[in-house]
């Protein structure tokens, strides 16, 4: 079969070369979108990453695509009805770095409570070992952690809170109560979590259903000086209101490894030279982006989260099994 990868490292394609020694190969850089779907025209199997657009000018484009492998968990990125329509599978993977995210996550709210990148560029500007009054941290150790999404993340976000001496709350629309009491938390509806907890940390899948999750009216209902979180995805978050609480002191700051405008932010220049109205909403968004950006209590760390060897090693295993399973016609990590 006629194999197109796009966006692989060296070390990366060469795994993908074992693993396929007599199926016909290419590797194409960067990501698959509009622009470059010629490339890709004979390819029976695509295989992409988040970075990609596939939508329905780019399914219509390859008229021999069966097979979609993605490498990722999220799928926002693909128009799955549309695909599905056109008889094209779509294979993921379901679960990596469920350890990976949370110990990142915590990385993110340590650097929040004790001001640790603060810090280090105060010393590497100044080296000034005695002005550390800005420096002023606050304890983990009896804070409320309020967690959204309990899924395999979420809950080794909770059992790193609890060896903090963290108190945790949580919101999920499937509970896991048996997890709960083994792990002494309690579940609570959303308003509850969004007001009664001291850091919020967003662990769900992004649905329609959960756009803005943390919007304006949300953000009214925290305690001032809440903390939030985000390594999930970016659109679970109105920038705009954001923004707004952060500067009203609403929200005492924030990490963020996802962010609702990071397509605009990496397409910045084509946006900055577009005349397209279509593009002022892309324009907007990357306005508020940089202004979060440039605020001193907001970390932003750009979706690397899951970024360790042991992560993307276990990413690459599932994805050649996907492939594997669909040229053998015993597919596994469908989309449903």
């Amino acid at each position: 079969m006629k194999i197109v990868f796009f966006g692989l490292e060296q070390a990366e394609q060469d795994i993908f070369l074992k693993s396929f020694p007599s199926e016909d190969i290419s590797f194409l850089e960067g990501k698959l979108d509009e622009s470059n779907t010629g490339k890709a025209k004979d390819a029976e199997i695509v295989c992409i990453f988040v970075n990609s657009t596939i939508n329905k000018i780019v399914i219509d484009a390859l008229p021999k695509l069966k097979f979609l492998a993605t490498r990722s968990t999220g799928l926002n990125h693909i128009d799955c009805d549309y695909a599905k329509k056109k008889g094209i599978q779509i294979a993921y993977v379901p679960a990596y770095g469920a350890h990976t995210v949370a110990e990142f996550t915590f990385g993110l709210i340590l650097n929040l409570s004790r001001k640790i990148i603060k810090a280090n560029d105060y010393i590497r500007e100044s080296s000034d070992f005695n002005y550390f009054e800005a420096m002023e941290g606050f304890d983990l150790t009896g804070k409320i952690l309020g967690v959204i999404g309990t899924g395999k993340i979420g809950k080794n976000v909770i059992k790193i809170a609890r060896g903090f001496g963290m108190k945790v709350i949580a919101y999920d629309l499937y509970p896991d109560q048996a997890f709960a009491k083994e792990n002494e938390f309690e579940y609570v509806d959303l308003s509850n979590l969004i007001s009664g907890s001291d850091i919020i940390t967003l662990h769900t899948p992004y649905t329609k259903e959960n756009h803005h999750l943390i919007n304006k009216a949300n953000i009214a209902k925290m305690k001032r000086g809440t903390y939030l979180v985000n390594t999930a995805r970016g659109e679970l978050i109105d920038t705009d209101a954001l923004v707004s609480g952060l500067k009203e002191g609403i929200i005492a700051g924030a990490g963020l490894d996802v962010l609702e405008g990071e397509k605009e932010l990496k397409d910045e220049f084509e946006i900055l030279s577009s005349h397209s109205k279509a593009r002022i909403g892309d324009y907007k968004m990357l306005l508020e982006d940089r202004v979060l950006i440039n605020m001193p209590n907001v970390i932003i760390t750009p979706h690397i989260a899951f970024y360790t060897r042991e992560a993307v090693a276990e990413i690459l295993k599932v994805t050649a099994e996907n492939i594997k399973g669909f040229i053998e016609d015993a597919p596994i990590n469908l989309v449903k």
